[in-house]
């Protein structure tokens, strides 16, 4: 099989590059990557020189960078979006722009090319709060923020094109995964790198919000299987029930490190800030998949990658990062009073 995997130099994009290249000896794998601050090819230095695994720099908002690897493909996976919540409220355009017309070149790429199957990743965001019980598939959509709106439009969009024309088109809505090579921008990169360095921990409000902390192998495994028994057409949830508290998380890394909770410093809560996420993830779990992790071992597996990578995560907390890293935290940590 042929994939071709856009945003693959991304977090979830390479981990499920790696792993599907360990598990299928018979595949091959193109990558498109635009290579934005958070595409990074030293996620994929491992694979670099596997024949199977070609890169491809290219923007899926470019109709030519798309029909130039097309050709030939039998499965595309889209990883490739723009992500962060925080950068979504303070500048959406991109995100509409990628998440919503980056998804419409594909799909028109796609089935010219008549590719056999299209993957759509989108997230459990697009849901809004789930305050009882686990959503399944079917619940409606109720996104809160430009991010999971734009991720929403991109999966409407995307089964638009199987209710049309018939197009093979499955979608999956992942869970907060965490894992090694994510962006120190995310939650737990970014509070387990602070801790590191002895830097405040901004919390959100109360801290009381609650996440399905997945890990990253368990979402890709997720992924394989449902390209190899997924129904055109369907929503698959791929969540592994691993719900924490906010607060908890912290503190549970702040003692994996040794670091005394006081580094904790509550900041002003974010605007269209969801208070728990919650999928039943029974439709998948019917196909063959189960999750490998618990909460704890998902997010202790990540900070310790942290801890014993400084040479990946360093470079990104430097330079045109720090100064957005600066620029978002500085003025909360301000007004809560926090130095450092």
């Amino acid at each position: 099989m042929k994939l071709l995997v856009t945003g693959g130099a991304g977090f979830i994009g390479s981990n499920f590059i790696r792993m599907y290249l360990e598990r299928h000896a018979d595949c091959e794998i193109v990558n498109l990557d635009k290579l934005t601050y958070a595409g990074n090819l030293e996620n994929l230095r491992s694979v670099e020189d596997d024949p199977r695994y070609r890169f491809v720099r290219g923007d899926i908002c470019d109709r030519k960078s798309v029909d130039d690897v097309m050709p030939g493909i039998d499965t595309v996976v889209n990883f490739a979006a723009e992500t962060h919540v925080d950068r979504s409220i303070g500048d959406p355009e991109g995100f509409l722009k990628t998440d919503i017309f980056g998804v419409h070149v594909l799909l028109e790429s796609a089935r010219a090319n008549a590719v056999g199957r299209f993957v759509q990743i989108s997230t459990d965001e697009v849901y809004g709060p789930a305050m009882g019980e686990p959503l399944r598939e079917d619940a409606p959509l109720n996104p809160r923020n430009p991010y999971a709106a734009s991720k929403a439009g991109g999966e409407y969009l995307a089964r638009s094109y199987f209710l049309t024309y018939d197009f093979p088109v499955i979608v999956t809505r992942g869970a907060n995964s965490v894992g090694p090579n994510q962006f120190p921008e995310k939650v737990i990169p970014l509070f387990t790198t602070n801790a590191i360095e002895d830097k405040p921990l901004p919390l959100y409000g109360s801290g009381e919000q609650e996440r399905d902390y997945m890990h990253v192998l368990d979402h890709c495994t997720g992924l394989d299987v449902i390209i190899e028994k997924g129904e055109p057409g369907e929503i698959y949830n791929v969540g592994a029930g691993n719900h924490m508290k906010n607060i908890e998380m912290a503190k549970l890394i702040l003692k994996e490190l040794r670091k005394p909770e006081e580094l904790i410093v509550h900041v002003q809560d974010r605007e269209g800030h969801d208070f728990r996420y919650a999928m039943d993830s029974t439709k998948l779990e019917g196909l063959g998949w189960k999750p490998l992790y618990n909460t704890r071992d998902a997010i202790l597996d990540a900070v310790r990658w942290y801890v014993g990578n400084p040479g990946w995560w360093k470079p990104l907390k430097s330079g045109e990062y720090r100064e957005y890293y600066e620029k978002m935290y500085r003025q909360r940590l301000d007004e809560a009073g926090a130095s450092g």
